[in-house]
């Protein structure tokens, strides 16, 4: 019982709200066009939901056995790199949300094709297995991609491409037509966002073991890196509306735009740990924009 609450705070449940924007607005755009099972859209978020605390504990696995979470650390202490659990205790949790990923997912599946070993169902299969690979494997193992600065394209795939237009298909059973792309690659864009501020603040630390972007880039085009993620993000946003039928509902995100200013002044104007707070900032801001223009498309049908 007294490693519960350490291991709460290594599942980083302040993540999930990102994890689940993608999905949620993938989910929605489809109830907009179709009729959907609520049981298959509850074990999609329960697989989403065991994907992004297996990254999460694998994470903070992969930077601990590589040296790279210190004393130094601008982030805050989890379970692991605080002290409180063991290596064995952190393998164990990742066991686990192996196993629920697999569950949730075959169960997802089976309630929305109503069938596990069909085409479809095999392709989300061999998807789910690449999704749990790619979990882990971005600071765990011998060569591990966010190691290479290759995160960036991880969280573009997974949080963006994956989450909407995979979302789409799971509850609406059809693939989405072109313009899908549009809200897809920008929750892309929004995620590598999160990813890039995350490594900013982290800069000093990350650079002796680990490259990533920001290092790349140097502090100032790593900021201007970040405004650029978020106005291709919005440019996605909008295009996806006007591409659409009219409607004034369809733009009610838009109210979530001064958090994203707010989101960028911080970027430019903090450093270190005194950025921490512009994490959950765009975190939170991004999934109410993904609730926000999902319910907007969803409403003209009321």
């Amino acid at each position: 019982m007294d490693k519960f609450i350490p291991a709460i705070r290594s599942m980083r449940l302040r993540t999930l709200p990102l994890s689940l924007a993608g999905v949620l607005l993938g989910t929605l755009l489809a109830v907009a066009d179709y009729k959907v099972k609520g049981l298959a859209v509850l074990f999609l978020v329960l697989t989403t939901v065991s994907l992004q605390i297996l990254s999460n504990l694998s994470n903070e696995l992969g930077d601990v056995l590589h040296g790279t979470d210190t004393a130094d650390r601008q982030g805050p202490a989890y379970g692991l790199n605080g002290g409180a659990l063991t290596v064995t205790d952190m393998k164990r949790l990742i066991a686990l949300f192996v196993g629920l990923c697999v569950v949730f997912g075959l169960a997802m599946i089976k309630v929305s094709f109503g069938r596990i070993f069909s085409l479809d169902g095999l392709c989300l299969v061999l998807l789910g297995f690449a999704a749990i690979s790619g979990a882990m494997k971005y600071t765990l193992g011998r060569n591990p991609y966010g190691y290479r600065g290759l995160g960036d394209v991880f969280v573009f795939l997974f949080f963006g491409l994956v989450a909407v237009l995979g979302a789409y298909f799971v509850v609406a059973h059809t693939v989405p037509g072109w313009a899908l792309l549009l809200p897809a690659a920008g929750m892309g864009f929004f995620s590598i966002g999160v990813l890039n501020v995350n490594n900013i603040r982290d800069m000093k630390t990350d650079a002796a073991n680990r490259t990533t972007v920001a290092i790349r880039l140097g502090l100032r085009n790593a900021r201007i890196y970040q405004t650029v993620l978020i106005v291709l993000g919005w440019a996605c946003m909008i295009g996806y509306c006007l591409v659409r039928f009219f409607d004034p509902w369809h733009y009610l995100f838009l109210v979530t735009l001064p958090l994203y200013g707010i989101h960028l002044r911080g970027v430019w104007t903090r450093e270190d740990r005194d950025l921490d707070p512009m994490l959950p900032l765009l975190v939170l801001s991004t999934f109410a924009l993904a609730l926000l223009m999902g319910f907007g498309f969803v409403k003209f049908l009321l």
